[in-house]
């Protein structure tokens, strides 16, 4: 009578866990991937009145089962449905990751390891990568910084926020390339001023400058005239620039012969006094005062300078191209000596005509140095490419043919060469290679669409300025990029998985954490990429509790059943014992 309380007692116990555990499942219903858990039942134990005997072949007589009495239930197992994926829940916050697949997240305190499934981090203070609600550090692999891949080795608290990581240096423009279409018949192309084509360039400390190159046509069927201009920096500010042989490798000559008419109706030089003076309406030009020699560094002499040569290219219909007629040359380049020389020299020479050296007052007509006619008109043979070369084109295809003989199109620009602000550091210029083959020479109506982008075809040598982090984005095999307002990317880490050959073997830690036990496998320290074991991490949304309610409640109607049950053995053997007490009555 006895074992039939016992067991009763015991079915309610076990019952009692069961609702336990199922109580515990609805109350984390709402809990971040919390993994449900489920019980199962075992007999207790069993008491044998008679143990099984075998068949006698001798009498014929048959064997007899065992006969036995049962004494209760006991727990057998409580098992976590660990591998079943919980619902994705979308949050909307980059750090919210949800794995998908068998992995868990490796989270630290900063002496022991932990795993989960709770995929709500943050980014603390310092720049750390954390658990929401521990605080714990995420632990993942760091990136080499000689190879700037991840290397996989004991896993590290990601520092994504870092100093290092707030910003994307900047980098010096090492690389050009210049396309479209230069029409032969553009007025611009055909225009003294010629047209003009910027690039966008940046220095090694990211100051942003425009090198703006002028293209004009020549005197012969498909070649081009294209030098570096002018230097402008960010604010629009001319820097100011020198000519220099090997600019582009050298410094040619555009064989065009050109007619020079100077204004006598509004100007006129006058020899006098060992002097020679431009006269014009409203004032004159001595130039013996002015300071040939003189640099930026010189201040208004400087100024002068430039406003004197201003002066006598107007006079010779030059106005607004005064760096061309100081370019042009007249003179026998094949005689020896050469007598060929550039306009400039001329200038200067026109200082001291008492000196006996040819000056500009003293061309002949057909451009020679010699008695001057009175007229001061010449023809020029050209004119000197300083800082430039000379394009050519295919006269049959109009497709690109050679920029300074180079047949691939490229040229080096040296900006630390020509830039004569002292106050610069030209260091921080890298040499330009500029490839010019995306050109062509067809028709389009007389309108050039030239244009000039920094970098080359890939991509590569393009520059940049400083970069501010504006953005953090986390892939799908856990690697974390920054992205820059400088059109960069930079990759700061790679979140770590854990994978246990059994899973259900992890041991609950509290705060949505497991630790590894014996029969769960251990965790080797270094862990592995999610995609491995064909998962992947989503991001912006997190893993919801895997508690179904609906099978939930149907246990706990079973239980609540199995439990009232047992309650009845313990009544019904009370009542027995009760009549058997009465047997004295």
């Amino acid at each position: 009578m006895m074992r039939s309380l016992y067991s009763g007692v015991a079915g309610l116990k076990t019952h009692q866990t069961k609702m336990d555990v199922i109580g515990n499942n609805i109350a984390n219903v709402n809990t971040t991937a919390f993994k449900s858990s489920s019980v199962t039942f075992a007999d207790l134990m069993s008491q044998t009145t008679q143990n099984a005997s075998g068949a006698n072949a001798t009498t014929g007589v048959g064997g007899v089962n065992a006969r036995q009495i049962g004494l209760g239930v006991k727990q057998g197992a409580i098992n976590v449905n660990i591998t079943s994926q919980g619902s994705a829940q979308s949050t909307g916050n980059p750090f919210d990751i949800m794995i998908t697949g068998d992995n868990f997240f490796v989270v630290s305190d900063g002496l022991s390891n932990y795993f989960t499934r709770d995929g709500s981090f943050y980014v603390d203070g310092v720049g750390n990568l954390c658990m929401t609600s521990t605080g714990y550090n995420v632990m993942g692999w760091g990136v080499d910084p000689e190879t700037m891949q991840i290397k996989q080795d004991t896993v590290q608290a990601l520092r994504i926020m870092s100093s290092d990581n707030l910003t994307y240096p900047p980098e010096a423009t090492s690389r050009g390339t210049v396309s479209g279409i230069l029409d032969k018949n553009d007025t611009d192309v055909n225009s003294d001023s010629g047209k003009y084509v910027n690039l966008n360039l940046y220095d090694a400390l990211g100051y942003e400058y425009t090198a703006r190159f002028r293209l004009k046509s020549t005197d012969k069927d498909g070649e081009f005239s294209a030098e570096l201009a002018k230097l402008l920096d960010a604010n629009g500010t001319e820097i100011p620039i020198s000519g220099v042989d090997g600019l582009f490798g050298e410094s040619p000559s555009v064989a065009d012969k050109e007619n020079v008419v100077f204004n006598n109706n509004s100007y006129s030089w006058d020899q006098t006094g060992g002097k020679v003076t431009l006269n014009y309406n409203g004032g004159s030009l001595d130039l013996s005062t002015i300071n040939f020699d003189a640099t930026e560094a010189d201040g208004d002499a400087y100024k002068d300078l430039l406003a004197a040569y201003d002066k006598i290219a107007t006079a010779y219909g030059y106005e607004g191209s005064t760096e061309d007629f100081l370019n042009l040359y007249v003179g026998d380049p094949t005689a020896t000596p050469s007598t060929q020389v550039t306009m400039k020299d001329l200038i200067k020479n026109s200082k001291n005509p008492a000196s006996g050296t040819k000056s500009l007052v003293d061309m002949d007509a057909d451009g020679t140095i010699g008695d001057a006619s009175g007229s001061y008109n010449f023809t020029a043979d050209g004119r000197q490419l300083v800082n430039g070369l000379v394009l050519k084109f295919d006269t049959d295809t109009g497709l690109f043919n050679s920029i300074g003989g180079d047949i691939k199109g490229d040229s080096k620009i040296n900006l630390s060469k020509i830039i004569t602000d002292t106050t610069r550091n030209v260091s921080n210029f890298s040499d330009i290679a500029l490839n010019w083959s995306g050109i062509s020479m067809f028709n389009n109506n007389g309108t050039s669409t030239v244009s000039a982008t920094y970098g080359d075809k890939d991509s590569i040598g393009t520059g940049r300025k400083l970069g501010d982090m504006i953005g953090v984005s986390i892939q799908r095999d856990g690697m974390i990029y920054a992205s820059y307002d400088n059109g960069m990317t930079k990759l700061l880490g790679q979140i770590a998985t854990a994978n246990f050959p059994n899973a259900s073997g992890l041991e609950k830690h509290g705060d949505n954490l497991y630790q590894s036990t014996m029969n769960s496998g251990t965790f080797d320290g270094i862990g592995v990429d999610v995609t491995s074991t064909g998962g992947y991490m989503s991001t912006g949304v997190l893993e919801m509790s895997n508690v179904d309610l609906s099978s939930e409640f149907t246990e706990m109607i079973t239980t609540q059943r199995g439990f009232q049950a047992n309650s009845r053995i313990i009544t019904v053997s009370d009542t027995l014992l009760e009549e058997l007490t009465n047997l004295k009555r």
